[in-house]
């Protein structure tokens, strides 16, 4: 019963967390300098895994596909199934993924050693609201790479199902690409785009949340860095439904 309880009460500290992040995204001053820093730094560390993680995702959605595609005797369509797997679903996923592992653990991290430092209370004695200075700098860094970060994703990741289509399935590039064209639509990059808009906040709130609840010395801040990492891939998945299902509610698909 307590531990059901303890859960609650987190999930409501969180949830106001995310209220106090949002509401300081209006005020002054515009922390430009820490954004930037931080956006460099979450960049810096999640372009390189990102694309030679995409890589291997491309091309084993376009094994995979392909493999079914013929079966059913589709093979005209192997280019539309790829690059829409990977644009919708395995681009944003693969950002969100790399920049909880690399960059959200290490804004929890740092966050967490402030906190055992006490430096967030000798800020909040001083006037100066952590949240303000800190964490909104980061979520903000944190959407700006995930779209960006997106993009390269979906780049590589379309480049690679092409190549190993192309080189290994013996299928022809101007079906590859005529399929796709037949079948895709902006909304499809759009809605991938606010995917990894969307898990870029949430890994950055929630290794702010673990990072400034800490506790127990340097042991309390890998234990925050573990489990935000863990919680954040289980928010992925549950955001990733909802946002796909509003998506094809919304929008109508091409051939429907």
């Amino acid at each position: 019963m307590s531990t059901a309880v303890d859960v609650v009460r987190r999930s409501g500290e969180f949830f106001a967390f995310c209220l106090d992040t949002l509401r300081g995204l209006g005020r002054r001053p515009v922390q430009v300098r820490e954004f930037v820093q931080q956006a460099w730094f979450i960049s810096s560390v999640s372009i390189l895994p990102a694309a030679l993680v995409s890589i291997p995702f491309g091309a084993v959605i376009a094994l995979q596909l392909g493999s079914l595609v013929r079966q059913l005797g589709a093979q005209s369509f192997t280019g539309a199934a790829s690059v829409l797997a990977v644009v919708r679903e395995a681009g944003p996923i693969v950002t969100a993924l790399v920049i909880a592992g690399a960059g959200g653990s290490a804004i929890c991290a740092d966050l967490g050693a402030r906190k055992i430092r006490e430096e967030l209370d000798a800020m909040q004695v001083l006037g100066i609201d952590p949240i303000h200075r800190l964490v909104v700098p980061r979520v903000l860094a944190s959407m700006l790479v995930a779209v960006l970060l997106n993009g390269l994703v979906s780049v590589v990741g379309v480049s690679g199902g092409y190549a190993f289509n192309v080189l290994l399935q013996g299928g022809t590039p101007g079906a590859y690409l005529a399929s796709f064209q037949a079948l895709g639509q902006l909304p499809d990059l759009v809605v991938g785009e606010v995917k990894a808009l969307l898990f870029g906040a949430a890994a950055a709130l929630v290794a702010s949340y673990k990072g400034m609840t800490a506790k127990g010395g340097p042991k309390g801040v890998g234990d925050a860095v573990n489990q935000s990492v863990v919680i954040t891939f289980m928010l992925l998945f549950a955001l990733n439904f909802l946002v796909t299902a509003v998506y094809f509610q919304v929008v109508p698909q091409k051939g429907s």
